[in-house]
C-alpha cells in the first residue's frame, strides 16, 4: 500500500494532466455532435471486430457438430432419393413410409487411410453394430472409394480401389459397354478401366460410372473422367487410364451402401454355376 501511496505522489502531476486530458476530452464530445459520432464510430469499429473475431472461433469450434448434422441429413437425403427413383418407369405415387427399396446408405468416419502402399485399406467408425456388412460398396459425395473386406462389432475395413486386388464393374456413362476397374499402383489419383472392347465410342474426358452389374454398387454412381486410353497388345480392348472424382489421400467420411437384394441375386447366380 506505501508503494502505491508513494508513487502517487512521485507522479501527482502526470496523473492530474491525464485526469484534467481525460475530463476535457469527456466535455468536447458531449457538447459537440461531430466529436461524438466520430468516437461512437471508432467503438463500433473496434467492437466490430472483437465480436467478428469471438464470431470466428466460435463457428470454427463448431464445424464438427455441424459437419455430424450434414453427414446425418445427407445419409437420409440419400436413402429418400433412393426411395424416390426405385420405380422411375410407374406412374402410380408411391407411399415411400412402405416402400422397400432396394438400397440404403450408412454414414462413417474414415479414421485411417493408406495409399502409399501397393494394396491400400481404410479403417471406418462403424461396424456390426451398425449394420455394417462384408461386401458393401463404400462412397463418398464424390465417386466409390472401395468395398468392405472385414467387419468388427464397431469398426470395418475397406479395401480401397487404390488395391491390386480391386475388381469393380465400370464403364462409359453414354453407353452399356463395361468392363474391370483396377489400380496399377502408381499415382493414387489414377486407375484403369480394362477390358472396353474396341467397338467402344470414347473420348478424352469421358465420365466413367458403376454399371450395377454386381449385388455392389447401384448404377450411375461416379468414379471419374477419361484422361488417355491406348490398345491392348491383341488390338481388340481398350486399356484407360481415368482421373478419379475422390481424392483419394483426403478421404474424411464415406457411406456404406447395402443392397438388400443381393442374396437373392447372389443365390440365383449359383444356379448357373
Amino acid at each position: 500500500m506505501q508503494q502505491i501511496i508513494n508513487f502517487l505522489l512521485r507522479n501527482k502531476n502526470f496523473l492530474l494532466f491525464i485526469f484534467l486530458l481525460l475530463v476535457a476530452i469527456g466535455f468536447t464530445i458531449q457538447s459537440h455532435s461531430y466529436h461524438r459520432s466520430k468516437v461512437i464510430s471508432s467503438t463500433n469499429f473496434v467492437s466490430g471486430g472483437l465480436y467478428k473475431w469471438q464470431h470466428s472461433i466460435g463457428k470454427y469450434f463448431n464445424l464438427i457438430s455441424v459437419n455430424e448434422r450434414l453427414l446425418i441429413e445427407n445419409e437420409y437425403l440419400r436413402n429418400q432419393l433412393t426411395i424416390a427413383t426405385a420405380d422411375t418407369s410407374s406412374s402410380k405415387i408411391i407411399d415411400t413410409s412402405t416402400f422397400a427399396t432396394p438400397y440404403s446408405y450408412f454414414r462413417a468416419n474414415v479414421i485411417r487411410n493408406d495409399y502409399q502402399k501397393r494394396d491400400n485399406y481404410i479403417l471406418i467408425d462403424k461396424g456390426a453394430n451398425d449394420s455394417i456388412k462384408i461386401d458393401m460398396g463404400v462412397i463418398t459425395d464424390k465417386g466409390i472409394v472401395g468395398i468392405i473386406e472385414d467387419t468388427s462389432a464397431n469398426y470395418a475395413r475397406v479395401i480401397s480401389i487404390l488395391n491390386s486386388n480391386s475388381r469393380i464393374n465400370a464403364g462409359l456413362k453414354n453407353s452399356d459397354q463395361y468392363g474391370s476397374l483396377l489400380w496399377d499402383g502408381k499415382d493414387p489419383n489414377m486407375v484403369q478401366l480394362a477390358t472396353i472392347p474396341k467397338q467402344a465410342i470414347i473420348k478424352k474426358g469421358d465420365t466413367i460410372i458403376t454399371h450395377g452389374r454386381s449385388t455392389i454398387f447401384p448404377k450411375g454412381i461416379g468414379i471419374g473422367v477419361i484422361s488417355n486410353y491406348t490398345m491392348n497388345q491383341n488390338n481388340s480392348y481398350y486399356l484407360i487410364e481415368v482421373k478419379l472424382f475422390n481424392d483419394m489421400t483426403d478421404i474424411g467420411y464415406v457411406y456404406a451402401i447395402e443392397n438388400h437384394n443381393a442374396e437373392e441375386i447372389k443365390t440365383l447366380q449359383t444356379l448357373d454355376e
